[in-house]
């Protein structure tokens, strides 16, 4: 019999922004039943690319053939029509709504077309959830309420109200735990059973081997490999299409030392706690020492970090900078002392996706650009340029906006924007999530070098490997409590591992 032919078909696709050519010629090819995982650097144009075929952007060349006939989504409702829908790291979904209002927004079950009938929405969720297998998230409940896991099933089951044929997923295992990535590759393998296909975008390449089929590289907005076997083709391999070159995924050299700096603590929390959240933290961070927090997600990693910060108040100890006690649930007060923070959802928490990269950079230093009431632009554009080549940001293009950048180059501008503030205590959340290996070096390089230069650090990672490989010394978390630490060359996954699942305290 004659293969049947591919559900998808996307041939020599071109896109350009002003000054950036983001797409200059891909191929994909995707075919019903199967997980085709699309991978390369940030900045390589896979975003750019699930766009266009979401509808969000026009091409400017190219062909995109939709189950034999060529078509051009006009916009993303045009391309759930057709039967396409995108599910984006950041999730588009309406947290004061149910999960039966999220999954039929836009388009809600009617009487006569005039009339909303929440009853049939309702029960028309629970078999979507019951065919994802999830039939303990409920219809009516408010999805603010639940985990970034539950909140990925509710997307998908939007995706299935609409009938539709290929769901494109862009970082889906991003904020999940290991056991609920293996959730969500269950429910994926469902779906393709059912005839449905996934583009899987990951930065994770044991998940490409674990769930792709074929696998799609592009590099510099062209297509440099299409349909190789996920599973066969070695890491080595893939690496080296994404980049060009050969890279070791190693860690940057740490300080040949064995003592703690003899220099007093530039940060120190004593007593540090939020009910509910952590319990009792103390910790000393001295120039030079990168900090890591270890452990699970919900184990109190992130609301130590935004309660240094100030984002959140303590309901118990403090927080000293240079001795000086800070004003509790300050932000203010914190980045006055000089602490900065790269927050975990970078696109939330930490840029103006509609403004510039220049004033993404100057956000916490304007000020310093003020003459006579009057925005020094030349001058803050000219200290912002500085900051981002120091970290090699590219496009090197200080007028364009944020959010046309890659998730690396965004994070390298929160970087740069503290550089340029002289931060003497960097808080990283999650400092790569959604970076690629090439890109991870890079960054790995750029923190051990900040910290080198004098720069404390406080870093938390989901992956241990990251933590382990960059931090001097490491806290181990478990459900809020600190319960091991020691340096970093003492520990390993395993160890690790074994402490948050069933460590006690220890010093």
């Amino acid at each position: 019999m004659a293969p049947e032919p591919p559900l998808l078909t996307m041939f020599g696709i071109t896109k350009s922004f002003p000054g950036v050519r983001a797409l200059d010629g891909v191929d994909l090819e995707v075919r019903a039943g199967e997980v085709h995982c699309v991978l390369g650097q940030n900045g390589a144009g896979k975003s750019t690319l699930i766009k266009v075929l979401a509808g969000v952007h026009q091409p400017d060349g190219g062909r995109i053939a939709w189950r034999g006939e060529v078509v051009t989504p006009a916009s993303p409702i045009a391309a759930m029509r057709l039967g396409i829908a995108t599910i984006y790291q950041e999730l588009d979904l309406v947290e004061g709504l149910s999960v039966a209002e999220n999954v039929f927004l836009g388009h809600e079950h009617t009487s006569a077309g005039l009339f909303v009938r929440p009853r049939t929405a309702r029960e028309a969720t629970a078999r979507l959830l019951a065919r994802l297998g999830h039939r303990e998230i409920g219809p009516d409940a408010p999805v603010g309420t639940l985990s970034a896991a539950q909140r990925q099933i509710v997307s998908m089951a939007r995706a299935l109200s609409h009938e539709v044929r290929l769901i494109v997923m862009d970082e889906p295992s991003a904020a999940l735990d290991p056991e609920e990535v293996d959730n969500l590759f269950r429910t994926v393998a469902d779906l393709t059973a059912e005839g449905v296909a996934v583009i899987y975008i990951s930065h994770r390449l044991e998940e490409i081997r674990r769930i792709g089929d074929r696998v799609t590289v592009i590099k510099d907005g062209r297509t440099v490999a299409g349909g190789l076997p996920a599973r066969s083709t070695s890491t080595d391999e893939v690496v080296r299409l994404m980049t060009g070159r050969e890279v070791e995924y190693v860690f940057p050299e740490r300080p040949h030392r064995t003592t703690l700096p003899t220099t007093a603590p530039v940060l120190r929390v004593e007593g540090l706690a939020r009910a509910g959240e952590f319990a009792p933290v103390d910790l000393e961070l001295r120039p030079g020492e990168i900090v890591g927090l270890a452990g699970l997600v919900g184990s109190g990693r992130s609301e130590i970090l935004e309660t240094v910060y100030g984002a959140r108040r303590p309901t118990a100890g403090r927080v000293l900078v240079d001795g000086a006690p800070l004003r509790p649930g300050s932000v203010r007060a914190a980045v006055r002392a000089g602490i900065g923070l790269a927050p975990e959802e970078r696109k939330a928490q930490g840029l103006l996706l509609m403004e510039s990269v220049t004033r993404n950079v100057t956000l916490s230093t304007l000020p310093r650009f003020a003459r006579a009431g009057w925005l020094d632009r030349r001058r803050e554009r000219a200290d912002a340029r500085r900051a981002t080549r120091e970290l090699s940001l590219r496009p090197d293009s200080p007028d364009a906006p944020i959010r046309t950048l890659s998730g690396g180059n965004q994070q390298k501008a929160v970087l740069a924007r503290w550089l340029l503030r002289g931060c003497r205590v960097l808080l990283l959340d999650e400092p790569t999530r959604g970076v690629d290996v090439g890109a991870r070096a890079e960054l790995y390089a750029v923190i051990r070098r900040l910290a080198d230069d004098g720069l404390a650090v406080l870093l938390v990672s989901s992956e241990l490997p990251e933590v382990l490989g960059l931090a001097d010394r490491v806290l181990v978390l478990r459900e809020g409590t600190v319960v091991h630490t020691a340096d970093a060359r003492e520990l390993d996954e395993h160890r690790v591992l074994d402490l948050v699942m069933e460590g006690s305290p220890t010093a």
